[in-house]
């Protein structure tokens, strides 16, 4: 080029998820790295989008998404969590969860803004805040138990926070915040002007029969969150991309402005069929049984490996300690196992502060049974 340009995004790469399933591909290993599963959704849904494709649901939807699938929203809202939200005005269909994050942190921090995020934490949020000028505060959250200290939260707010981003159930660690977090949290904002970013995607992916403890289901929160959900993760379609955001009127008001020029609206048959399909309540309510027998099974499966865990709590992720085998580097030793074992992961230590090396790696289990029974062969090799 005959011309110069400067990054706003100066250091960051290409994402972990597509390094490692591109060198798993390479090297044809399992891939147990980039979170999705290897087995396909319901053929009920899938009969579904073909009906909404034949019936000609193909033009643009509504901005903030099909109004009946809105309300459906709104029930199962209010049947999951006992909050009501305004199908009108109040839940927005978006482009993938990621599409309805960073839409959320573009509609709200401007520059100068502190937006505290926990470490390690999933990688769209940052370089979001980073974009429109706000500095994430980061507050790390330490292997292998990924609890948050309230005080250190507390000591880090100042009369610049604007925004908090919490994710439970939590990628990549799998835990979950408890109730006793929420109170802790709304304690901590009451009184201030400050938002929270409440990142749900693993909402029905929880485990010995623990409860989702939502955002939505804490009023004085839910007053002042955006909170974030992913049909892709519910319902084993990650690759369409479909999710939504729920929030108070005033809001979603500032969301739907930046969304109406950033995506304006999404896959109109999908939203007809995931409308007709969430119809039957059972095919999110469970998914928690379901998941948590494959999180048994492949845990089980390399009960007698030489790695240090403790059960997921929620979504399909694993992680666990390796020091037992060796003290590489997370990155060296994700990469080694990659090249010379035929298995492929993500190194902890990519969404950690600073990439603090605990010698973690993160397993994703939505995998069918051969698959975890193949991988778990090569752990116990280990």
């Amino acid at each position: 080029m005959n011309f110069s340009i400067e990054s706003k995004l100066p250091n960051l790469g290409t994402t972990i998820f597509t390094k490692m399933s591109k060198l798993a591909q390479e090297h044809n290993a399992i891939n147990l790295s980039q979170g999705f599963p290897d087995f396909p959704p319901n053929q009920k849904l899938l009969e579904l989008v073909k009906q909404g494709l034949d019936e000609n649901h193909n033009q643009y939807a509504p901005l903030a998404g099909l109004i009946s699938l809105r309300k459906t929203l709104a029930e199962k809202l209010y049947k999951s969590y006992g909050s009501r939200y305004s199908a009108e005005e109040e839940i927005t269909i978006t482009a993938g969860a990621t599409q309805a994050i960073f839409t959320a942190i573009s509609a709200f921090i401007r520059q100068d803004d502190e937006v505290i995020v926990f470490k390690p934490a999933y990688d769209c949020y940052e370089p979001a805040i980073e974009l429109y000028g706000g500095k994430p505060i980061l507050v790390e959250m330490k292997a292998p138990t990924y609890k948050i200290d309230w005080q250190e939260v507390s000591a880090k707010i100042t009369s610049k926070t604007k925004m908090i981003v919490i994710n439970t159930p939590h990628n990549p660690s799998g835990t979950v915040l408890e109730k006793e977090d929420l109170l802790q949290l709304q304690q901590l904002v009451e009184n201030t002007n400050i938002l929270i970013l409440s990142d749900e995607v693993y909402e029905h992916l929880i485990y010995d029969d623990k409860k989702h403890q939502s955002v939505a289901r804490f009023p004085k929160l839910a007053e002042r969150s955006l909170i974030t959900y992913s049909f892709g993760k519910t319902f084993h379609v990650t690759g369409w991309k479909v999710g939504y955001c729920v929030a108070p009127e005033e809001l979603m008001k500032e969301f739907r402005k930046v969304h109406q020029y950033n995506v304006f609206c999404v896959n109109h048959p999908m939203q007809w069929a995931l409308n007709e399909y969430l119809q039957k309540p059972e095919h999110y309510l469970e998914l928690s049984t379901f998941y948590q027998e494959k999180r048994d099974y492949f845990l089980q499966q390399i009960k007698n490996s030489r790695l240090e865990l403790i059960p997921a709590q929620g979504t399909y992720f694993q992680t666990a300690s390796y020091k037992n085998i060796t003290t590489e580097k997370d990155t060296d030793f994700a990469l080694r196992l990659i090249k010379e074992k035929g298995l492929a992961t993500i190194p902890v230590s990519v969404f950690n502060k600073d990439q603090k090396d605990e010698l973690m790696l993160r397993f994703c289990f939505a995998k069918k049974k051969e698959t975890l029974a193949k991988a778990a062969a090569i752990i116990n090799s280990l």
